[in-house]
């Protein structure tokens, strides 16, 4: 069975969105400017019904450039970045870096998976890495070709990887630590049980993949015969260290200076033109690859505005804080543990609308924390169900618009990748259920 095209699919998704508001009632919570969070948080207890603004076709129609407005500032970081990526490619430099690591890796070439896996793993746990990984996956499409993969394994080992770390992470600034100031967590509580489970999610992550990948994978031999091996040459060592000085200038950009994605942007951009000019291509050719780039990167970056805009008929129906409000609602006076697991499925099935994590902890946690207390349940453990519910959920709904424009970079259809991916995600967000449960039973706090 073959799901219709991403587009069709997201454009669907707002027309239900918007029929919505015609079905719910309208209502509302009162938020606050919160100091700790510097964001506007509901107020627990405020949700009121307020007059229904039903969305008509043309507002619906309306909402789709709303959410491409909406989304501008990670549209702009996927043109960019991707644009200097694309200058990097041009360079040969990543050809040349790849075949130099296939030919070390020779037979073992299996062990790329836990590597890249465990790298991009990172990226999820410090800084919630989605976005990003879209202008890496043609430089990931080559590694995967070299060592006889599919394009699956390479969404797999990325994509995939990046959300179990950023589900399972006990840093991760733009999940657990926001949802934690929210919840009136301390910062940083429950590190050590995170990082136990982390482990475990992440292994089984990793083995599912390379289970696969060698079910699937074609003879090395076939896979590179084709390919002219060159001399991984020091230009090319030169524009990979460029590349890698840029990661690390973002990972400390983003964890100490709370960079947003203009900052990061603007570092990507300066270092694709860097790259160009020391990989020979000039100015007028790092222009020319940086045109490619965009061009590229226009399909995925319009899907992140797509997916928004779901969200965005939602709010301009005034029906989200009632679908929070009524989720929250049907948890009282269930069994604890019980509780804690409908929690977690609530917060995925919330996801759906709110696909920005950052965004659902500061409209979940105010409602859900209080529900805690009234379930003689943990704040630590209603925070636990937002970070396995709406993390697992990144990687199966639709409207994930990260998750859709990797697809897209790699070539893959969303259909294809579930019928791929689901049962990983399943035993993976299986995992974090068990770990809620007992996180109830030893009374974690």
């Amino acid at each position: 069975m073959r799901l219709p095209h991403p587009l069709t699919l997201l454009v669907g998704c707002v027309i239900v969105a918007a029929a919505l508001s015609h079905v719910l009632p309208a209502g509302q919570f009162e938020r606050r400017d919160d100091p700790a969070t510097q964001r506007k948080v509901v107020v627990a207890g405020s949700y009121h019904r307020v007059d229904p603004h039903p969305l008509g076709p043309f507002d619906t129609i309306v909402a789709i450039p709303d959410g491409i407005i909406d989304a501008v500032a990670v549209i702009t970081f996927i043109f960019l970045v991707g644009g200097a990526f694309a200058v990097v490619e041009k360079t040969g430099a990543l050809h040349d870096g790849i075949d130099w690591l296939v030919r070390r890796l020779g037979t073992q070439g299996i062990l790329a998976i836990p590597i890249v896996a465990l790298a991009f793993a990172a990226g999820g746990a410090f800084e919630n890495m989605q976005e990003e990984i879209i202008a890496l996956i043609p430089a990931l499409l080559v590694l995967t070709q070299r060592l006889g993969f599919d394009a699956i394994t390479a969404a797999e080992m990325s994509v995939g990887a990046a959300a179990v770390g950023s589900a399972f992470s006990p840093v991760n600034p733009f999940q657990v630590l926001i949802a934690q100031k929210v919840a009136s967590v301390p910062q940083l509580s429950g590190a050590t049980y995170r990082i136990a489970f982390l482990a475990i999610a992440l292994m089984l992550w990793i083995l599912g993949t390379m289970r696969r990948a060698r079910h699937t994978r074609v003879a090395v031999v076939e896979a590179t015969t084709n390919t002219a091996a060159r001399e991984f040459g020091t230009r090319g060592k030169v524009v990979i260290a460029v590349v890698l000085l840029t990661f690390t200038i973002f990972v400390y950009g983003v964890a100490q200076l709370h960079w947003d994605f203009n900052q990061e942007a603007a570092l990507f951009f300066a270092m694709g033109c860097c790259v160009g000019i020391i990989g020979g291509l000039g100015v007028t050719g790092t222009a020319e690859a940086f045109a490619e780039g965009f061009g590229s990167m226009a399909y995925a970056a319009l899907l992140v505005g797509f997916a928004r805009a779901i969200s965005v008929a939602m709010e301009q129906g005034l029906v989200i804080d009632t679908v929070v409000n009524g989720l929250a609602a049907s948890l009282a006076g269930l069994p604890v543990a019980v509780a804690a697991v409908g929690m977690m499925l609530a917060q995925a099935a919330i996801h759906v609308p709110v696909p920005s994590v950052s965004g659902q902890a500061v409209l979940t946690m105010p409602v859900f924390a209080p529900v805690a207390d009234l379930l003689h349940m943990s704040r630590q453990v209603a925070v636990l169900a937002y970070q396995y519910g709406a993390g697992m959920c990144e990687l199966l709904t639709p409207t994930n618009g990260g998750l859709l424009a990797v697809l897209a970079a790699a070539g893959l259809r969303y259909d294809e990748w579930i019928r791929a991916a689901w049962r990983m995600i399943l035993l993976v967000g299986f995992t974090g259920a068990v770990a809620v449960i007992v996180a109830v039973v030893i009374g974690l706090s």
